[in-house]
């Protein structure tokens, strides 16, 4: 980080990263869009927590193997090709289920190999998303673009319940579904224009990717250790994910129906949505404020306090309290997630950019496949409240003992 202010909403000022921005919304507003209506559809049909759950686990588990490898392959070869690949597989995906709902043909392996599908679209396209961006922007304006493209994916799950409940109610599933396959299209096409691969001129080459897996994390957290702060934060990221993620999600129509708000999908959608309306009211607070820089400590907070609104959600007594706890929720989500991609990716060397940045997927998005377990799995053993209140108690214990591992490193009493 240089220490030099920041202008405010400074990418949106750069002609093709503005239409980049809008194009990527539009295509994670489509993936989302198929996530409210495809989880409706299969608790509707199922009413099966376990379900749920590995409805969770076989999407993210791609992440958590092959982040890092296709880091690497988004360190070597065109970002473009790379981005355009996923846009194709999130189309069969989102067809795939539009044609099994409307022949009434859906059965359990379908839903198995689809989310398989969809997973393996998010990994190909996760770093070369981000590393586009270091080709796009100047060194002034990359943290900007860093900020704005992770707070694009709450803006998404923001438009996602609405645009996908309103497609319900409109069309039906079938039907929204296969329409939603054309909100991918935009994205396809305008990188056919663009000239950025993602690989600007720099100092030295990046090394070939060598493998898959855990392992060439670990050996690549070795490297960066040096920067406690790349480090901390993907060790934060990974927490947060593995035991809270986004399973609450999958599991979003049971706590609905508990809240007496499962009549018709609207509601489902609007308790959705506030978890998402949050965040995009902190990415526009981050975004215009500089009350909150990012930092590895402020990071810390913000995440133990997102942990703290998560861990009483399943307990409010009623809709109105658990759409402010979900709408606090998504303020401090996008506080310590958009800070720590940030650190993360500007503290990154550029000869390892890709790879780190593939660490930092197979944390903060891999390791979601094991929220799967901690939240949808051991749910259907304690319930689904039980489980998300223990998930998210572990964060905050998390985000706790990082902090007081920063302060001793610091000498803070």
């Amino acid at each position: 980080m240089t220490g030099l202010p920041v202008p405010r909403f400074a990418a949106l000022r750069v002609g093709d990263y503005r239409r980049y921005f809008f194009a990527v919304l539009l295509a994670m507003t489509a993936d989302n869009i198929e996530h409210v209506i495809s989880y409706w559809v299969i608790f509707q049909k199922f009413h099966s927590p376990t379900l749920g759950g590995f409805a969770v686990i076989s999407h993210w588990v791609p992440f958590l193997l092959f982040s890092v490898y296709m880091g690497g392959i988004a360190d070597r070869y065109d970002c473009r090709h790379l981005i355009q690949a996923s846009q194709t597989l999130f189309m069969l995906a989102t067809v795939a289920w539009g044609v099994l709902f409307l022949t009434d043909a859906l059965q359990i392996w379908h839903a198995v190999v689809i989310l398989l599908i969809h997973g393996a679209a998010g990994v190909v396209g996760a770093s070369a998303i981000q590393l586009i961006l270091h080709d796009m922007v100047d060194a002034e304006r990359l943290p900007s673009a860093i900020r704005l493209n992770a707070s694009s994916r709450y803006l998404s799950i923001l438009l996602g319940p609405a645009l996908g409940g309103g497609l319900m109610l409109m069309l039906g599933p079938a039907w929204g579904l296969l329409v939603n396959g054309l909100i991918y299209v935009p994205l396809t096409i305008l990188l056919l224009g663009l000239p950025y691969t993602g690989h600007p001129r720099e100092a030295a080459p990046p090394r070939p990717a060598r493998r898959a897996g855990l392992g060439e994390a670990l050996r690549l957290l070795g490297e960066v250790r040096s920067d406690r702060r790349i480090v901390t934060m993907i060790v934060l990221g990974g927490a947060a994910s593995f035991f809270v993620g986004n399973a609450f999600q999958a599991q979003m129509p049971k706590y609905a129906h508990d809240l007496r708000a499962d009549e018709t999908g609207v509601w489902y959608s609007v308790l959705l949505a506030a978890n998402a309306a949050g965040a995009v009211l902190g990415a526009v607070l981050l975004e215009s404020l500089t009350i909150l820089r990012p930092s590895a400590r402020t990071a810390l907070v913000c995440a133990g306090a997102w942990g703290l609104m998560i861990g009483l959600f399943p307990a409010a007594p009623n809709y109105g309290v658990a759409l402010t706890l979900l709408l606090l929720a998504g303020v401090f989500d996008i506080a310590f997630t958009s800070m720590a991609q940030t650190l993360v990716q500007v503290l990154a060397p550029p000869r390892l950019r890709g790879r780190i940045v593939g660490v930092f997927n197979t944390a903060i998005l891999g390791l979601r496949a094991g929220s799967g377990v901690t939240v949808g799995v051991v749910g259907a053993v304690l319930g689904v409240h039980w489980s998300l209140a223990l998930s998210a108690a572990a964060v905050v214990v998390t985000a706790a003992g990082l902090f007081a591992r920063e302060a001793r490193s610091l000498g803070i009493q």
